[in-house]
Parts: C-alpha cells; structure tokens; sequence
C-alpha cells in the first residue's frame, strides 16, 4: 500500500492586506470611474498578491467604500469569511500626496498602554499603517493624480467576531485589530497565538504588573481566576502549548515571577520539558510518568496501569486519591521545566488542578 499523500495546506492573507486591498480598490475606483474586480498589494516581505474585491460602492464624488472578503486559507483563524471595508474620499492637492487612515465600526480602540498602537488610537497596527499607506500612494503614483486620502477600514461583523477574542483583556475594545507582520497567514503556523501572548505580556507590564499567571486555556485561566480572585485580569496569560516560547518571553519582558496554573495531562508534559506541548507522544508521557510512580511508591502494579493507560486523564484516576506524592513529583518537575526555558532569571511556582478544578499540588511563588 503506498504512502497516503500529505494535504497541501494553503496560505490565506491578514486582515491587513485586507484593509489595504480594500483602501486600494476604492482609491482607483475614485480615480477611475470604475470598480476594479481585483486589486495588486505590495506585502511586507516584499512579496506582492492579486486579492480579489468583492464589492464597491460611491458615496459621494469624493467618497468610495469598497470590501475585500478575508481569506485565511487553512489557517483556523476567526476573521477567515469576514468583510474588510475601506470608506475612502480623495481631494486632489498640488502638494506631496498624503493618507490618513482611521478605524470605523468593527474595529477596536486601544484602552490600554503596552501595544503596538497607543491608547486611543484605532487597533491598526503598525505594519498593516505601511502597507495601506503604500497601497494608496501606488493608487494616485500610477494615474499620476496627487491627492489627500483619508481612508476608514470598517469591518461590520468586527465587534461580534471579537467577543471570541482576548482583545477585551488586551485592552482593545469595540472590535477586531487589523494586523499582520508580512501580509500573508501562514496555515497552522502559530504566529498569531504567539503575538496574542506578547502583546499580552506586554500589557500585563505597562499595566505595572511584576508576576503574571500562565494557563493553558479558557478552563484552567477561570480555575485560575477563583484561586487568585485579587489579581487584575491582567495577570492572567493563556499560553496554549507554548511553554518554553512562553517561559522565555515572560523573561524578555522583564517578569520577576510566573505560576503556571494547568491541569494534570498538560503537567505531565510540561514535567518532561518538552517544549510545546501538543506536539509529544502520549505514550511517552505515559511512560514518564509510570516510572516515576513506580519511584514514588514502590507499586510496580500501579506503574504498570499507569503505562497501560489511555490517556494521562485515565491514569489520572489511578493516582489522584491515594498517591499525593506522585502528583508532587509532576508538579516539582514541571517548576523545574519551567526555570529550565526561562534560563534560571525568573521566579517560578506552579499548581495543579484536577479536571473538576479542585487544587492537587500547589508552589507558588
């Protein structure tokens, strides 16, 4: 039987290129009289693309809004499907061409300092700004029409889409954040999980905050929340199955303390140092974690059921009522883990929950 072929995943573009294609299309059908079906965006790794327009519309002689359908490609992204819109008025001007760019309905505001865009300003940041700029001064370059622009990037289902979000906690309020670091969305790359962990450590500093809590999702933050109901909601760091990417980039940001809060098949994982987290064999786990009963104990029984298990949530069973001590083995292991990826330069404590939220280990710094 031959090899089964492997999926080619494909490539998507950020909401970024998006709001540009969008700036872009109206711009030229100001310039033009006509809506242009496609539009060409310079991106930011110096790469170009063809994005496809999806609707325009005149306000006014000086007013276009046009809209470009977000395209995530195979990327599990929630802004895949969604309209980015561009409400653009041009005015020519004999002076060196200019473009303002603002956010409009869908699209967050910056409450808080610690981000790339500073409190106040509409969540568009910083790469996305260059790349809308340039698309409109391609725009008036190749008609030869200098011009001022102001353009306004709308989203309409944008403040709906970002309930599903962390934008609230970062301090985005309103809506969605325009981003993108080189124009296109890479399909299962991590990038946007990882920038969603800077940005809120980064948050979580200029906040003034010296510690912060990692957990590794909505579940275990809540747990974590009940067990430290004084600490500000930014404390409070989902970091997914990024722990030694997180470990280091609390260290970068300057953070005297990190507790990990998670639950019990995470912590074992975490105890074997194994970096990110998703990708691990269970087996293996499983393996680990039966030699150290077998260490704690002296049951050859239990570490053998152990090994058997299903799933660390199975062996769980096996140990969570009579074995303490090997609970305490992961929990130990898994400080030891995280001082390990952040270098021995930041404290670290840890606690352990069961799938119920009740506490099975505790070392918090």
């Amino acid at each position: 039987m031959g090899r089964k072929r492997q999926k080619h995943l494909r490539s998507g573009f950020t909401t970024g290129t998006a709001a540009a294609a969008a700036t872009k299309a109206a711009l030229l059908f100001l310039l033009d009289g006509q809506a242009p079906s496609s539009v060409r965006v310079a991106l930011l790794n110096g790469d170009a693309l063809d994005i496809a327009v999806h609707a325009c519309e005149r306000i006014d002689e000086e007013s276009v809004v046009c809209s470009v359908i977000k395209d995530a490609g195979d990327d599990p992204d929630i802004t895949h499907g969604a309209e980015i819109a561009a409400r653009v008025s041009w005015r020519a001007t004999t002076a060196d061409p200019s473009v303002v760019i603002s956010g409009g309905n869908g699209v967050g505001k910056v409450t808080k300092p610690g981000l790339e865009v500073p409190p106040g300003q509409p969540a568009i940041n910083p790469g996305p700004r260059k790349m809308i700029r340039q698309s409109a001064l391609e725009a008036m370059q190749s008609h030869r029409r200098p011009g001022f622009v102001e353009t306004v990037i709308e989203i309409p289902e944008g403040e709906e889409l970002a309930r599903n979000t962390l934008n609230a906690r970062l301090g985005i309020i309103g809506g969605i954040s325009i981003l993108g670091t080189t124009g296109i969305v890479r399909p299962m790359s991590h990038d946007a999980y990882v920038a969603t962990i800077r940005s809120a450590l980064s948050v979580a500093r200029a906040s003034g905050l010296n510690q912060v809590v990692f957990t590794t999702g909505r579940r275990t933050e809540r747990f974590a929340q009940n067990l430290w109901p004084r600490f500000p909601e930014e404390s409070f760091v989902q970091i997914g199955d990024f722990f030694a990417r997180s470990m280091a980039m609390a260290v970068e940001h300057g953070f005297e303390t990190v507790n990990l809060a998670i639950m019990f098949g995470k912590a074992v994982k975490m105890a074997q140092k194994i970096p990110h987290t998703h990708a691990s064999s269970a087996r293996m786990t499983l393996e680990a974690l039966a030699r150290w009963a077998k260490e704690r104990t002296g049951d050859s029984g239990l570490a053998g059921r152990i090994a058997e298990a299903n799933t660390a949530r199975h062996a769980f069973e096996y140990i969570k009522d009579d074995h303490p001590g090997v609970i305490e083995k992961v929990g130990r292991e898994v400080v030891r883990a995280a001082d390990h990826f952040a270098g021995g330069k930041i404290r670290v404590g840890a606690v352990i929950f069961d799938f119920d939220g009740g506490l099975k280990f505790k070392a918090v710094r």
